[in-house]
């Protein structure tokens, strides 16, 4: 990093800019960091680290690290600048301690000290403090090693210097307060997923995620370097790694536009899948806005243009939408704003007006010059256009058989459906059965009042691999589109879901607790990601927990979801006087009975419903398109890293 960048703007006590007190983070953490579940507890580190990237992005930093310390604490480090630690006139106080304990504290409301930031609203790294028991601050800066602690976010003592040093850059240390977080513990695969997409977001940087509860049999702990040279070049063919590409290069641009700094990489594949991703200022914007927006409206100019120009389109007697130009699309979009405006607080659909065109410009420019460029390649994308405007028309028959279908009246409800007496959404909730056995069983188990039963029969098809109105043509998921009651998109945009005449406000997922299952489950979740994400977006779509052993002494009956579980019970009720302890491992739903099945998995006061989620959706859709596409390789190695034990009933 060069000296004259680094020297650029003077940041000192006088680039702190405080708006308001440190107040009622600990009463209503929820409000700032989303929850207090597990993704609240891992937000606390991305607030963290989100300092560090903002140093980076102002030129400041390229290496951080992250540490699992052995009591499930978090150290998390740069090569920054530091915090400034001297005197701050307004506060009478370090300008460590204003940054650490004043809400709405910190350079990035001065524009001169950060031109862009992820953690726009400042509360970053005071609520992490605020939310710990124990933090502890450690900053190099000219010369000089300063170090503050704090407990629940009141400092000990002030600010002191503790020696010299030839570093520069800030160490923050903290433990989350348990008497906030309903669980504690750190899982390694969560902040992977969020390193390595920050990696190759911010190119260059090198960000290091080691585990020291975690050591090997030569006493070394898990850990992963995370560096990405090409940055969404890269990204993309990670998140395609699984898929068939059809052309050769990704397509890509890395530039400014009135003052935006835009990055977009794209490739098309054979799939029949749309997968775009799209971020500000590293904040995954998943609801889209102005910048996806700009996105598609370059694409479908240029493309449409070209293929008109090229002549490839006189064939073709109807005319092509948007979705025809993106089915096989996969694209990572970048930009970085000076000062987002962001719809709602969950920081995911972008309203900036201004970034709309700029965008549109720069992608319609680098996809002009790709497609003069690589002439073939522009014409197996357009044929690939042209094959998914056909399917769509395809698709059209099949859809109005849905439509048709779905509807409020209870004759067009499918015959396999057993309906609830309730019509209130919000109470009613609807099972996705493995088969026809364990349906029967649901109904008769179930409370009628507000559960209804819809059986599946088999395995449903894999939409990861099916074109579209092959999936419309399906039986059983033309069903589960009339049970929901929800309707599907027009022809000019196939993607639309209106979710407006919804029956159910929890749609779980039973099936077996076998591999045969587990397969199901990952079908129906397949479908739910692929063409209902709104439902899995609105918190709608549940697994059920059926347990694997019942465990019987006399005439009193036991369960137990795993073989853990059943080891203890076992130790437990073994006893001098009694040994008389019989184990059941069932093999499926059918085995049990109504009651059985009732107290166990279906009623709401013992039940465990686990809810489905999407922490990371360019994870998910890599993970799905893994798990069901048609490349083997990478799917054998997924499960030879994840799979730990194998139960074979032979």
């Amino acid at each position: 990093m060069s000296e004259e960048k680094k020297e650029n703007k003077d940041y000192s006590a006088g680039s702190i800019q405080v708006l308001e007190g440190l107040e009622a983070v600990r009463k209503r953490p929820a409000m700032y960091i989303g929850d207090v579940g597990v993704k609240g507890l891992h937000h606390l580190v991305y607030e963290v680290v989100d300092n560090s990237i903002d140093e980076a992005l102002a030129g400041h930093c390229d290496k951080i690290s992250v540490v699992i310390n052995e009591d499930n604490s978090i150290t998390v480090e740069d090569n920054g600048r530091g915090i400034p630690i001297d005197y701050h006139e307004k506060e009478k106080k370090s300008a460590l301690e204003v940054v650490m304990t004043v809400l709405h504290a910190g350079g990035k409301f001065d524009k001169d000290s950060y031109k862009v930031s992820g953690g726009l609203h400042g509360v970053g790294v005071s609520c992490v403090n605020a939310l710990s028991s124990d933090l502890r601050a450690e900053v190099h800066r000219k010369g000089e090693l300063w170090v503050q602690e704090y407990n629940i976010g009141k400092p000990i003592e002030d600010v002191k210097k503790v020696g010299d040093t030839d570093l520069t850059g800030t160490k923050i240390t903290f433990k989350p307060d348990a008497d906030i977080f309903q669980e504690t513990n750190y899982n390694y695969e969560i902040l992977e997923k969020r390193m390595r997409e920050l990696a190759f977001l911010n190119k260059g940087i090198r960000i290091s995620l080691t585990d020291l509860r975690e050591l090997d049999e030569e006493g070394n702990p898990r850990s992963e370097e995370f560096f990405s040279e090409g940055g969404l070049k890269e990204f993309v063919q990670f998140l395609d790694k699984t898929r068939d590409p059809i052309i050769e290069d990704v397509i890509y641009m890395d530039g400014e536009r009135e003052g935006i700094p835009i990055e977009v990489a794209m490739v098309y594949n054979n799939s029949y899948s749309e997968n775009l991703h799209s971020y500000v200022n590293n904040i995954s914007t998943h609801e889209g806005g102005t910048h996806l927006t700009g996105f598609r409206r370059g694409l479908t100019n240029t493309l449409k243009k070209y293929a008109e120009e090229s002549g490839l389109l006189s064939k073709l007697k109807f005319e092509i939408s948007g979705d025809d130009f993106r089915e096989g699309l996969t694209a990572v979009i970048s930009i970085k704003v000076a000062e987002p405006q962001f719809e709602g607080q969950t920081k995911t659909k972008l309203g900036n007006r201004e970034v709309s065109a700029p965008v549109s410009q720069g992608v319609s420019e680098m996809l002009s010059y790709y497609l003069e460029e690589h002439p073939k390649d522009a014409k197996v994308i357009v044929e690939k256009v042209i094959l998914a405007a056909q399917a769509r028309h395809a698709a059209k028959k099949a859809r109005e058989m849905v439509q048709r279908k779905t509807v409020m009246s209870s004759n067009s409800l499918p015959g396999k459906l057993a309906d609830c007496a309730s019509k209130d959404p919000y109470k009613s909730e609807i099972y996705l059965v493995e088969g026809d056995s364990a349906g029967g069983t649901a109904k008769q188990g179930r409370d009628r009042d507000f559960q209804a039963i819809l059986p599946l029969r088999g395995k449903i098809l894999n939409v990861e691999k099916a074109m579209q109105h092959k999936i419309f043509e399906n039986e059983e998921i033309k069903n589960i589109y009339t049970a929901l009651g929800v309707r599907v998109g027009t022809e000019e945009d196939s993607k639309a879901l209106d979710t407006s005449k919804l029956r159910y406000h929890k749609i779980v997922i039973m099936c077996d607790a076998d591999v045969d299952g587990s397969h199901i489950q990952t079908l129906i979740l397949t479908f739910f990601f692929r063409h209902m994400r709104e439902l899995i977006e609105a918190g709608y779509i549940y697994i059920a927990t059926p347990p694997l052993y019942q465990i019987k002494k006399g005439q009193q009956s036991h369960y137990a979801w795993n073989d853990d579980e059943r080891d203890r019970l076992l130790q437990q009720l073994r006893t001098a006087k009694s040994s008389n302890i019989s184990v059941q491992r069932y093999k499926g739903l059918g085995e049990m009975n109504e009651i059985q099945l009732w107290d166990t998995t279906m009623n709401p006061e013992n039940r465990t419903l686990r809810q489905v989620t999407v922490e990371s959706g360019a994870e998910a859709d890599r993970i799905f398109s893994m798990l069901m596409g048609d490349e083997v390789p990478p799917r054998r190695e997924f499960i030879e890293k994840h799979a730990k034990y194998a139960n074979l009933d032979i």
